[in-house]
């Protein structure tokens, strides 16, 4: 278990908490750590993202021209992208980008309920020296 000090904590700003934390346990195996009206904490691993509804304290801090969902997204590395994308297609996801390849790998974009970017990745095969 990851101590609270080693998070990696992202506040996401969302229309609908339920909805958020199904699809982030669902799809992406989050686990909920705490669940509130209005307001979801989640992890995976070390990064722990903070699901906050419209009555939350984290949504009502932001000045409304920075509310607006897509301006960041969460990275989620995985083995096989391919198979990612079929499990999560036939889950009914729908993703916002084709692949892009580059150097460091491969990526794929989709986002949450709320508009909010997820971003697979899986790492390019480094060669053996």
């Amino acid at each position: 278990m990851t101590a609270p000090d080693e998070y990696a904590s992202v506040r996401y700003l969302v229309d609908d908490v339920g909805a958020a934390v199904d699809f982030y346990t669902k799809n992406f195996g989050f686990t909920v750590t705490r669940q509130f009206s209005g307001f979801a904490d989640v992890t995976r691993g070390p990064l722990r993202l903070l699901l906050s509804g419209p009555p939350s304290s984290g949504a009502r801090a932001t000045p409304a021209e920075y509310a607006a969902a897509g301006r960041n997204r969460i990275h989620l590395i995985v083995r096989d992208l391919d198979a990612e994308i079929g499990r999560l297609r036939g889950a009914g996801l729908q993703f916002r980008s084709d692949v892009v390849e580059g150097p460091g790998g491969r990526q794929i974009l989709l986002t949450d309920p709320a508009g909010n970017l997820v971003e697979l990745f899986q790492p390019a095969q480094r060669a053996t020296e």
